[in-house]
């Protein structure tokens, strides 16, 4: 079964609205596991706009499943995933003042400076994944930055599910398949919903992990957080 790990971006976006500590990124990751998550996503971003990362010193202690931090390798954020050492690191090509995530990794041009971070992190025991979108050129390039997976951009397969599924998911798939020859592990993210979600799983072979933080989120504030958790998890049933 593909592993679900929510993001928890979105609650911290929320508490920093009103200041205060409600609510509680720390008592929300709890929950998620508590409600049958695999796994807890962050991305703290330089501005500290949502997660800030005081928020991921304090998560550390307390996970019980995977820690994956993301975020684009300033020397600022190197050093907070060493002090860390979550299970996962996901590198994201993200300019500092992006809204979120819009784009892979160009890993052929930034394939010198991606293997050397990866070293830096691997030399720690700490599982790399470099965001890439869904080329199958670009992810044979990732496998020589000595990265332990990708994890697949999935903007595109949701903006263009509704008008026609087949073809939306078809570049993923074939992406997949190559990085599976390439000995590459594979996740996956970015706008994945409870209308997209189980067809992806599906379809798209070798499906280690699925990150997913605004739709759940989102959806969390109509149908309950645990039970929103239990309607992905059912999604990943294959």
């Amino acid at each position: 079964m593909t592993k679900l790990s929510v993001n928890i971006n979105k609650i911290a976006t929320l508490r920093n609205a009103r200041g205060g500590d409600i609510p509680n990124v720390v008592k929300t990751a709890l929950d998620c596991e508590r409600f049958g998550a695999q796994g807890i996503t962050v991305h703290p971003r330089p501005d500290e706009r949502h997660i800030r990362f005081k928020d991921v010193h304090d998560l550390r202690p307390i996970i019980n499943t995977e820690f994956n931090i993301e975020g684009y390798p300033t020397p600022s954020f190197i050093d907070l995933v060493i002090k860390v050492r979550p299970d996962q690191v996901t590198l994201v090509p993200d300019p500092p003042g992006a809204l979120t995530s819009n784009a892979g990794w160009d890993t052929l041009r930034n394939k010198a400076f991606l293997k050397e971070v990866v070293a830096e992190f691997r030399q720690h025991g700490i599982r790399t994944s470099v965001f890439i979108e869904p080329d199958p050129a670009m992810i044979r390039q990732a496998a020589e930055t000595g990265t332990d997976r990708i994890e697949l951009y999935t903007e595109a397969y949701a903006r263009l599910y509704p008008s026609g599924r087949e073809d939306a998911v078809k570049p993923y798939t074939d992406a997949a398949i190559a990085a599976i020859e390439s000995g590459l592990g594979i996740n996956a993210g970015h706008d994945l919903s409870l209308v997209n979600l189980k067809y992806f799983a599906e379809q798209v072979p070798g499906l280690l992990e699925v990150s997913i933080g605004h739709a759940l989120i989102c959806d969390a504030l109509y149908y309950g957080l645990e039970n929103t958790i239990q309607l992905y998890l059912r999604q990943l049933i294959k």
